[in-house]
Order: structure tokens, then sequence, then C-alpha cells
């Protein structure tokens, strides 16, 4: 088993010395700088983290497709970005704002096809199955942007469709490293199941937090402006919530405010402040983070039958506690 503190000097050196092609500098530059302005790489760390499981030294065949987690993700960071409008990704201007969008487009293309070049560095013996699951997820991933961008134009969405939605969205990504760093270890199909199973509900977890954070987070902390989801009408977990819990006169006076002008800021900051008065009268704030809670205790449920001893176990339990605990 490999320990938190070498999964972390490993990262720490992975990304210090992660290269990019140089020229054009126009193309490759925003990949520095979101590669730069990452968070807590908390994909390539789990990647790491299951592969550490099961074996006890870290190689370029684990190294370079945990890193391509990491690449992935920053490319639909950049893409995401330009569909929301978002000015500022952890608390910096975002990438279309800094190069404008048709380079921002281009760069993304560049950071997908890279990070398939560092799956690539797979073991040959797994290379099959590590490709089979990167692109299955991939293509996942696509599909929850869209259904996330298909909601926007609906006045009620079920609560099963976004969960749905975010499973596709965020929770196969995270489940997908939980599974790759298993799968290149070499450990069994149930314990590779039971690792995809817990990360998949922890990351339900981790976007249902990210959706209180946008209400309820501080913007020095989260990295962006709060109040996105509700200027952009994202039917994220707290409007679905609350659509879904008022009463008849209620839920038609906010599917009404969806509606709401938000082209300028004083706009934005009415709509903001009508939609926070909703979250307040029906307990909104209460259940978003019960329903964190629930869906981290349930993603520990599936890591207490991964075949490892107590410490690997305790390790799963900290990385969920860890991702979560943005929240408490």
């Amino acid at each position: 088993m490999i320990t938190e503190e070498k999964i972390e000097s490993s990262l720490k050196a992975l990304f210090d010395n992660l290269e990019f092609t140089k020229e054009p500098a126009g193309l490759y530059d925003p990949l520095r700088y979101m590669i730069s302005i990452s968070g807590k790489r908390l994909r390539p760390r789990l990647c790491l983290t299951t592969y550490g499981l099961f074996k006890d030294e870290f190689t370029e065949e684990i190294l370079q497709p945990a890193a391509a987690l990491e690449v992935f993700h920053n490319f639909t960071l950049i893409h995401d970005d330009i569909m929301d409008k978002s000015p500022l990704r952890r608390g910096v201007p975002t990438v279309w704002v800094k190069w404008k969008e048709d380079t921002a487009i281009l760069s993304g293309d560049v950071m997908l096809i890279d990070a398939y070049q560092r799956v690539a560095k797979a073991p040959a013996a797994k290379l099959a199955d590590v490709f089979k699951l990167f692109s299955d997820t991939a293509a996942q991933v696509c599909d929850g942007q869209q259904f996330d961008m298909d909601f926007e134009n609906r006045t009620h969405v079920a609560m099963s469709e976004y969960m749905d939605m975010i499973g596709l969205k965020t929770g196969v990504l995270i489940a997908c490293a939980a599974k790759m760093g298993a799968l290149i270890a070499g450990a069994s199909e149930q314990d590779c199941k039971n690792l995809y199973d817990y990360a998949y509900t922890l990351g339900l977890a981790f976007q249902v937090s990210d959706d209180y954070l946008d209400a309820y987070g501080d913007v020095k902390v989260f990295g962006k402006p709060i109040g996105g989801d509700i200027v952009n009408n994202k039917k994220c977990w707290l409007t679905t919530r609350a659509i879904e819990k008022a009463d008849e006169a209620l839920r038609a006076e906010i599917i009404e405010s969806l509606d709401m002008p938000v082209d300028t800021d004083q706009h934005k900051a009415e709509k903001i402040a009508k939609f926070m008065g909703f979250y307040d009268r029906l307990g909104i704030r209460e259940d978003a983070l019960a329903e964190i809670q629930t869906l981290n205790e349930k993603a520990l449920s599936f890591a207490s039958r991964v075949n490892v001893g107590d410490d690997g176990k305790a390790q799963l339990a900290a990385f969920a506690n860890r991702l979560i605990g943005r929240t408490k």
C-alpha cells in the first residue's frame, strides 16, 4: 500500500513537471495556464489512491494515465466556461476571457488529444480495458453536459433526471479515476466495481456540494461568482428540490421567476436574492446538506466492500471526507 504522503509528493512532482508543446504559444499557453490554476487534483489523486491500495510503487504506466484525468477534466472546464459564459474559474479569469473564445475552443480540443496520449501509456496488458473505460467516460461526460444545457430551457426537471445528469456530467469521471487506478494495479473485477460505485456516489455528493456552494459559498473560497446557477437558469439541486418541495402556488412563483431578467448586475442580484428567499422559505439549505451526507455514507458502504485492509479502507474514507469537507 502507498501512503497518502507518497501520493501527495508524487502528484506534486507529476504536475510540477508536466510538459506541453511550446509552439504555437497561443495554442498551448492556455493549457499551461489551466494546469497551473488547477485545484485539488482530486481525480488523479483518487486514481493514485486506488492504485496504491494494491501496489507499493508508482511508475509512468500509472502516473501518465492519472495525469490524463486532470488534463481531460480541464478540457471540459474550458468548454464549460465558454458555454456558461463564466468570467472566473478558481478565482482567476477563464481561458475564453483571457484568450477569446476561438482560442479557448481549440486549446480545449488539444487538451483532449493530450489526455488520450497520456492514457495510451497505460501498461499494454491493460490498455484495451483502460481505453474503453476512458472513452466511454468521455462520451458520458458530453452526454451529461448536453442534458445540463437542455434542462436550462425546461421549467421543470424531476429530481431523478437531475441525479442522472450529474451522474454523467460529474460522477462518471470521478468513478473512472477510481476504477482506472485499480484496473492498472490488477485488482479483481469485483474490487474495481466497488471502487467505481464508491467514487460514482462520491461524485454525486461532490456535485450537490458544488451546487450548494454556488448559493451559499464564499466567492474567495469557491473561486467563481456566487449565484451563477441561478443567473444561468441551471436546474441545480437546490432549484430542483425547491420546485419539487413547494406547494402549487409557490411552485408557480418559482417557475415564473426563472424568467427574471439578468441583463444588468442589478437584475442579476435581484434574481439571486429572489431564489435565495425561496431556498430559505423551503429549508433547501438543510436539505442539501442532508443529501450530501446521505450520499457520502452510501459511498463509504461501497468502500467497505473493497478487499483491502483497514488502512486502505481508512484511506478511502479520508478521501471521501476531504471531498465533501467544503460544505461542513
